[in-house]
């Protein structure tokens, strides 16, 4: 209650041995041997050569995947800062920008996938260039709906450890693959094909972020979570901690790419991002939005806000987003409900509904279900770098400048 003085001794003795011993003290010793116990005694698996090969392991350094976008009249876009909020800097040209995402086993591949699919769809004249006025309207909405969908489907079944299994990240990511995936989106109806996953290889080809920027023009992207707000909610005696929920996301499935296996990693849903204009390889943005399956549905929506909608950096988090109901990578269901949050015309649901869609709005704290972003922009005006950010209102967040 408010007012209350916790204390947590527990964990400040794992501090101390953090600090005494680094990470032996963490995954040997004491601490560990809790961990298997606590483990164990709930029918678990863990051994402590596990927590040893992972110390052993250590940080993996990954090569991050990125897809240019230049689509939705941004590559025809002359306009400037010319109030210091809305259209391009004086460092962006019509080339585009790349957007960088995590690369499997992280859901990064989803945002691209699906703003490779929106750009088909463009290309095939299957959508427009949305205007203005068309922000969130039915018919945006079900374009970007569908195309997650797609997307979705796609990394339900191809991401997973890429240490165990091949994931064939370029040749989903590949102009060809997207072109052939986006035949199945229907600019009249919700199609229900598309919860199936498709195959390059057929084509032969509760979580803390936080984004920091410096004068040099340098950006940091970071998100840490232990999933599903208090992970497993097991907490290995005496050390003040609950252990992480990942492994929620393997699948059980026998044959299946992304099952549960020995010395592997599940599909991970945090992705932190980062946006470069292409021409030159400055900086555009760093972001992320948090929130589970809702992380690269965010992404998309708030990258959409900026580049096509030219909303500034709070705006582009402010709009009401909505949501595929992803109920997690092994669920038939996945994606079958599509949430919309409040601020969504209710004229708006029912067309959805009537093109196919199961849509609901959520209000008030069930808003949680739209994830909270953080967003920083960088554009250069009159020769000088600016900054500009935005802090998701669906949170306790904040953008602070540098003292």
């Amino acid at each position: 209650m408010a007012g209350e003085i916790f204390k947590n001794p527990a964990l400040a003795a794992t501090f101390r041995a953090l600090a005494k011993d680094g990470k032996a003290g963490f995954y040997t010793g004491r601490i560990a041997e809790e961990i298997v116990k606590v483990t164990k005694d709930l029918g678990g698996f863990l051994e402590l050569e596990d927590l040893k090969n992972h110390m052993d392991l250590g940080s993996e350094p990954v090569t991050p995947i990125s897809k240019v976008f230049k689509s939705q009249g941004y590559d025809q876009r002359k306009d400037t800062y010319t109030d210091g909020i809305t259209g391009q800097g004086e460092n962006e040209t019509n080339q585009g920008v790349e957007i960088w995402e995590h690369p499997p086993n992280g859901q990064g591949i989803v945002a691209l996938m699906a703003l490779g699919i929106l750009e088909e769809l463009e290309k095939s004249k299957q959508i427009p260039a949305f205007k203005q006025e068309e922000h969130n309207s039915a018919q945006y909405l079900h374009a970007v709906i569908e195309s997650l969908r797609i997307a979705f489907a796609d990394a339900g079944w191809w991401v997973t450890d890429p240490n165990v299994e091949d994931v064939p990240s370029a040749g989903l990511l590949s102009q060809k693959y997207l072109a052939e995936r986006a035949k199945l989106f229907d600019p009249t109806r919700a199609n229900p094909a598309i919860y199936d996953h498709g195959s390059p290889a057929h084509n032969h080809s509760d979580t803390v972020y936080f984004a920091v920027t410096d004068k040099e023009g340098n950006a940091i992207s970071f998100i840490n979570s232990n999933y599903e707000g208090f992970g497993s909610a097991i907490i290995p005696k005496g050390c003040g901690f609950v252990l992480q929920n990942r492994g929620a996301n393997f699948n059980l499935e026998k044959g299946h790419p992304n099952v549960i296996a020995p010395n592997k990693r599940p599909y991970h849903t945090i992705i932190p991002a980062m946006i470069t204009n292409v021409h030159d390889g400055s900086l555009h943005s760093t972001y992320g939005v948090m929130g589970g399956f809702m992380q690269p549905q965010g992404h998309v929506q708030v990258l959409l806000n900026m580049l096509v909608f030219k909303y500034n950096p709070q705006a582009s988090l402010d709009a009401p987003r909505f949501c595929i109901g992803a109920e997690g990578v092994a669920s038939s269901d996945q994606g079958k409900i599509v949430y919309l949050e409040e601020g969504i015309p209710e004229g708006v649901c029912e067309e959805l509904k009537k093109m196919g869609h199961q849509t609901e709005i959520l209000s008030g704290h069930r808003r949680a279900t739209f994830g909270r972003g953080q967003l920083i922009r960088s554009h250069v005006q009159d020769g000088v770098m600016v900054y500009s950010a935005g802090s998701d209102p669906r949170s306790d967040g904040a953008a602070y400048p540098a003292l």
